[in-house]
């Protein structure tokens, strides 16, 4: 049995469509109102460590989906809970969805990650680790007024779409030798000036709006800090993850 936690989210739920045909799976919610459809379901709030033993009991393999706590210290409490819960229990294996740099960079985005990453190298648990890039379903650039613009400098991103991030981890909890490795899942890079060409379009930077998340995140952009190419993800896949061109592509 494969136990999903945080099974209500936008991932959750797509990993949870890939394993309905392969695996018996069981979605583990805070709120079972909000569980997804056609699968048994097990209340297990990041919150109430006794509702985790219980929701995790019997599961040969969890997925680990990292809490939506944007907090780290709670966050990192969130984790710790599910992780000594796995261990209470004897679950068989954890598959934890961390971030891109984790395993070395221990401040900002990645804290949180890297503690539980720790956490879990020292629990005994057999585990694999997915570190995902951003999400490539965030930043599908949109035309505005026959232009695209962007405040990244032209640099690439190696984003991902949460489908093929979703398939990554239904193989790894339904496939073989991936306990005790840790995947750097990056996604084919794509540039904003090489999408407005196949679009057709002009590309214009712009200055940044104001301070806030997205200038420190095209400031990361523009040092190339989302440049960093792997193989893990089409390894994993066994095939090309989706490129952002072929996205838009497809729905345009």
């Amino acid at each position: 049995m494969i136990v999903i936690s945080a099974a209500s989210g936008v991932l959750g739920r797509l990993v949870i469509d890939r394993l309905r045909t392969r695996a018996d799976v069981v979605a583990a919610v805070r709120d079972p109102a909000r569980a997804p459809e056609g699968v048994p379901v097990r209340r297990g709030d990041y919150d109430d460590p006794a509702s985790l033993r219980t929701a995790f009991e019997g599961a040969a393999r969890l997925l680990l989906i990292s809490s939506p706590e944007l907090d780290p210290g709670r966050r990192i409490g969130h984790h710790l809970a599910a992780l000594a819960a796995a261990a209470d229990v004897g679950v068989g294996a954890v598959v934890y969805t961390s971030f891109l740099d984790a395993d070395t960079v221990a401040t900002g985005m990645t804290e949180a990650h890297h503690a539980t990453e720790q956490a879990l190298l020292r629990s005994g648990l057999p585990y694999t680790i997915l570190r995902h890039p951003f999400y490539s379903d965030a930043f599908v650039p949109l035309v505005s007024d026959g232009e695209l613009t962007g405040s990244g400098g032209g640099r690439g991103l190696n984003t991902a779409f949460r489908s093929d991030l979703a398939e990554a981890a239904a193989n790894v909890l339904t496939g073989e030798g991936h306990e005790g490795r840790a995947y750097d899942l990056t996604g084919p890079l794509w540039t904003h000036p090489e999408v407005a060409q196949a679009l057709g379009v002009p590309y214009r930077e712009v200055p940044e709006a104001a301070p806030g998340p997205m200038a420190w995140l095209n400031a990361r952009i523009r040092a190339g800090a989302l440049e960093r190419q792997t193989p893990d993800l089409e390894n994993v896949l066994g095939r090309p993850a989706r490129t952002m061109l072929s996205h838009l592509h497809a729905t345009l």
